[in-house]
C-alpha cells in the first residue's frame, strides 16, 4: 500500500478529475488537495471519508484510503453465514425463491456464483455449473456452456463492456482484468457489435430442441455497509419472448 497522497492521486486520476475539480467538489482549496497528495498535509478521518464520497469509491478502497493515512478502516467484510447476516440471507432466499419459475442467481464481485434458485440450478446444472463456479470462466472454458449460448459473440461483447465499467468503478482489479482477458481471448471481433443495439440484449440458450431467450435485471443491497454485501449482485432472468415463458412454466411443472 502506498502513502495516502499516492493513493489519493491514483484514484483522482482514475476518476479523471483535476485537483481543482476534486477541490471544488469537496469544498476545499486546490492547494489543500495538492498538499494532501504531496504529503505536506495529513487528512483527518472526516476528510478521507469526504474525499472517498466525492470520488465514489467502493468500500474496500475507502478502507485502503483510511489505512494509508494511518487510520483504522470503517467497513468490515462479514461472511454471509454469520448470524448478523441472517436477515440478508432471508431476503436473498425470499427474492430468488419467489422469482421462480424464472431463473435467479447471486454473484460476487468477481462473478463467482453464490446462490441459485431452483430454476437456475436446473438450467445451469445441465451445463455442469453451480455455486462456487465463475460465470465468465464457465462461459469461456466450459464447452457445454459455450455451445449452448446461441448468440455467444453478442453476449461476450456485452460482458467485456460491463467488466470495463466495473473496473472503472473498482479501480485496478487484477481478477476483473483477468476475466476481460479471458473474454477477449475468445477472438470475438468488435466489428460484430457495430450498428444500433437492441433495447435489450437477451442471452439465447439452446438445449437440444429447447431454446430459451432470457434478459436480466440486476439489483444490489442499497443500504449495505459491509464490503462483501455491497459487492453482491442479484441477477433475475426474465423471458424475452412468449415461447420462453411457456417453456419455463412447463419446466417448473415437470
Amino acid at each position: 500500500m502506498g502513502s495516502f497522497g499516492t493513493v489519493l492521486k491514483s484514484w483522482r486520476q482514475t476518476r479523471r478529475l483535476s485537483q481543482l475539480d476534486l477541490a471544488l467538489q469537496t469544498g476545499v482549496s486546490a492547494r489543500h488537495v495538492s498538499f494532501l497528495e504531496t504529503g505536506r498535509s495529513q487528512p483527518s478521518r472526516g476528510m478521507v471519508l469526504r474525499l472517498s464520497d466525492e470520488l465514489n469509491l467502493p468500500f474496500s478502497a475507502r478502507n485502503q484510503m483510511l489505512m494509508s493515512a494511518g487510520l483504522s478502516p470503517s467497513y468490515g467484510e462479514r461472511d454471509l453465514d454469520d448470524e448478523e447476516m441472517r436477515p440478508v440471507q432471508q431476503a436473498l432466499s425470499w427474492t430468488l425463491d419467489r422469482h421462480a419459475p424464472y431463473p435467479g442467481i447471486a454473484l460476487g464481485r468477481h462473478w463467482q456464483l453464490t446462490h441459485l434458485n431452483t430454476p437456475a440450478e436446473r438450467l445451469l446444472g445441465v451445463l455442469g455449473v453451480g455455486v462456487g463456479d465463475n460465470m465468465i470462466e464457465a462461459l469461456v472454458g466450459n464447452p457445454l456452456a459455450r455451445a449452448a449460448l446461441v448468440n455467444f459473440d453478442e453476449v461476450v461483447l456485452h460482458l467485456i463492456s460491463r467488466l470495463h465499467v466495473e473496473i472503472a468503478y473498482f479501480g485496478q482489479d487484477a481478477e476483473l482484468e483477468r476475466l476481460v482477458t479471458l473474454l477477449e481471448g475468445t477472438g470475438v471481433s468488435e466489428t460484430k457489435g457495430q450498428g444500433i443495439r437492441p433495447a435489450l440484449l437477451p442471452a439465447i440458450y439452446r438445449f437440444g430442441d429447447l431454446e430459451l431467450s432470457l434478459f436480466s435485471t440486476i439489483s444490489q443491497f442499497g443500504s449495505a455497509e459491509d464490503i462483501a454485501l455491497s459487492e453482491l449482485r442479484i441477477e433475475l432472468m426474465f423471458p424475452a419472448d412468449e415461447p420462453t415463458r411457456q417453456a419455463l412454466l412447463a419446466l417448473d411443472q415437470s
